[in-house]
């Protein structure tokens, strides 16, 4: 247990377990992370909302009680807890069960059972305590001392229950029941029936417990407008107060306001410092409620970035402009896979490495496919400057119970798109991919764009491919994106139109065969070079050939596949474990910057 004032806490006997019981399971595949995952007595133990930040809560990562399996009672919406009277194992959350690190691992876990204690702190006496689940898949519903206290459907999106009227003094007790069928009729993307690698169920992000005031901040919304030399805020909160928003850079003030709840305002922010890849500046920003005699009731610390992403003309020729300029879209597929976590990254420091490699081999963007990541995984994209294309999950069974099964999707994309929105980092949304799953896709990708007005959308990345199992929608005409993949390409790439700008969503895919860093399966790739230095001319080749569909066929976007390997997939530019770069890196960079550095030339 962790608490931001170094508390040391007193926890419920139950927590004191054998740690060699916890691991008997190794991973088929460690990386370098594994064993400070496994020895950590709280994982991800920094704080893990970093866009609405208080400072003091504290974290429930590490050892459950759990139950699972084919034999445990059901946990779809139980009106009751499960009794852990006879013997349980141990899970250690976030990861999922079907993770090494979890200690569980089962190949799919379907009704799942954690059991946690706790006592809380002396001073939380007269607040509200909060509970926030990071990601739980799919239908959670926890009971807190025998108490239900509330339920959630949805694996990518955070979710929280105020607890307090079951607290109790002392020891107290949570249960939750996790059940997720995983048959493709919920958005479910990779993980899923036809997702072709490792399911991941259950709790599979951090949870945690905050104390508020009964008048408290909700939430924040935040939208950079460069042409009012602006940022436009909408505070939410639970009971009324005034609101003061304060923008600073470093210690100097730049803007002050104040406002009520649920109100847009304005913060000023003159002559501002743009965000870019090139230049990642973020605005600190604090936000406090005050009461009718000026007492503060909350006050949480925020930032934001000034940035805008438009298409406009460069030469006639229509493309993405960020802050009124072209910057060729380089990129790398991430899927945000792991050997030991499946979902999960092992640590904090793993959670940013792939970001981190990304910017170092000279790309400026991330396609993260088919899943969302936790928030602090945005903060790093955010303060370290990459851009993000952000897909949603895909479901795979979208023409069965229609209502039932579309409803859900168009409600996750919501809170998809809600739960991210004040990332500068993200720039572009992408409802669907390949035809996966799709629905209504016109439609879907004039609600995205009349919703979320500030960024881009790609309504279905690759609508030239699709899969066996339906029909495509193809190119939806609509959105602003002509996306095209090809394997192993870039050749016949599309080219723009008078509405829309011309991506390359995914292309490559070259393998390389790395002995002893490949996942225990039959392994595979669109193409493959024997060599690491083979591989390596193969993609300054590929990179060649997309400047020269930049600079003369009016290509934007170029995606390649991918960051790593994926299980059985070994196209990565890193091995799974993230353990060997598989091309020389130095000449990665080389060529993409050199690409990125030509587009500058294409000036509006």
């Amino acid at each position: 247990m962790i608490m931001n004032k170094n508390r040391i806490v007193l926890v419920s006997f139950l927590l004191i377990i054998n740690c060699s019981c916890l691991f008997a399971q190794a991973p088929a595949l460690p990386t370098r992370w594994t064993k400070a995952a496994r020895e950590a007595e709280v994982p991800f133990p920094d704080y893990p909302r970093p866009q609405l930040q208080r400072g003091d809560w504290m974290c429930l990562n590490g050892k459950w009680d759990y139950r699972g399996g084919k034999d445990v009672a059901g946990a779809l919406d139980p009106e009751k807890p499960l009794s852990f009277e006879s013997e349980a194992e141990q899970i250690r959350v976030p990861y999922c069960p079907e993770s090494a690190l979890s200690g569980i691992q089962r190949k799919q876990e379907i009704n799942m059972w954690y059991r946690r204690s706790f006592v809380i702190p002396a001073d939380w006496k007269s607040k509200q305590v909060i509970i926030h689940f990071e990601a739980v898949a799919h239908q959670a519903t926890l009971f807190v001392n025998g108490h239900k206290a509330g339920s959630h459907a949805g694996s990518y999106d955070a979710f929280s229950f105020d607890i307090t009227p079951y607290l109790t003094n002392g020891k107290n007790t949570l249960v939750l029941a996790a059940y997720d069928l995983n048959d493709g009729r919920v958005p479910s993307g990779k993980s899923g029936p036809r997702g072709d690698y490792t399911f991941c169920s259950g709790i599979w992000q951090t949870v945690w417990l905050e104390p508020v005031n009964k008048a408290h901040i909700e939430s924040i919304s935040l939208l950079p407008d460069l042409t009012g030399s602006r940022l436009k805020v909408l505070v939410n909160t639970k009971g009324e107060g005034k609101i003061v928003a304060v923008a600073l850079d470093g210690n100097k003030v730049v803007s002050e306001a104040t406002s009520s709840n649920g109100t847009y305002f304005y913060l000023p922010i003159k002559t501002p410092k743009l965000w870019s890849p090139d230049d990642p500046f973020l605005y600190d920003l604090s936000i406090s409620l005050e009461d009718a005699h000026g007492k503060i009731t909350d006050k949480v610390k925020s930032y934001f970035g000034m940035r805008d992403i438009k298409l406009g003309k460069v030469n006639g020729v229509t493309r993405p402009l960020i802050n009124g300029k072209f910057i060729m879209q380089l990129g790398l597929l991430d899927q945000g896979y792991w050997p030991d976590g499946v979902l999960t990254a092992p640590t904090e420091e793993a959670l940013k490495f792939d970001i981190q490699f990304t910017k170092n081999a000279g790309y400026n963007l991330i396609r993260k496919h088919m899943k969302t990541e936790p928030q602090r995984f945005y903060y790093w994209a955010d303060k370290l400057g990459l851009l993000v294309w952000q897909d949603m999950p895909a479901i795979w069974y979208q023409n069965e119970d229609t209502t039932k099964t579309r409803g859900e999707f168009r409600r996750e994309l919501k809170t998809l798109i809600d739960q991210h929105y004040n990332s500068p980092s993200i720039i572009t949304w992408v409802p669907f991919n390949e035809n996966w799953g799709a629905f209504d896709v016109k439609n879907i990708t004039s609600w995205v764009k009349q919703y979320d007005q500030s960024r881009l959308v790609n309504g279905n990345s690759g609508f030239n491919n699709n899969p066996s199992y339906q029909k495509a929608y193809g190119d939806p005409g609509n959105g602003d994106y002509v996306d095209t993949h090809i394997y192993v390409g870039p050749y016949g790439a599309s080219v723009p139109d008078q509405h829309r700008a011309a991506s390359l969503g995914e292309f490559g895919g070259v393998g390389l065969f790395v002995r002893d860093h490949m996942w225990p399966v039959a392994n595979n790739a669109y193409d493959y070079e024997p060599t690491k230095a083979r591989l390596t001319d193969r993609y300054v080749f590929l990179l060649d050939e997309v400047e020269q569909l930049m600079k003369y066929k009016g290509l934007s976007v170029a995606i390649y596949t991918q960051t790593t390997d994926v299980e059985h997939e070994i196209n990565g530019v890193l091995t799974y474990d993230r353990a060997v770069e598989k091309m020389e890196i130095e000449r990665v960079k080389a060529v993409n910057e050199a690409v990125i550095k030509e587009s500058y030339k294409l000036t509006p």
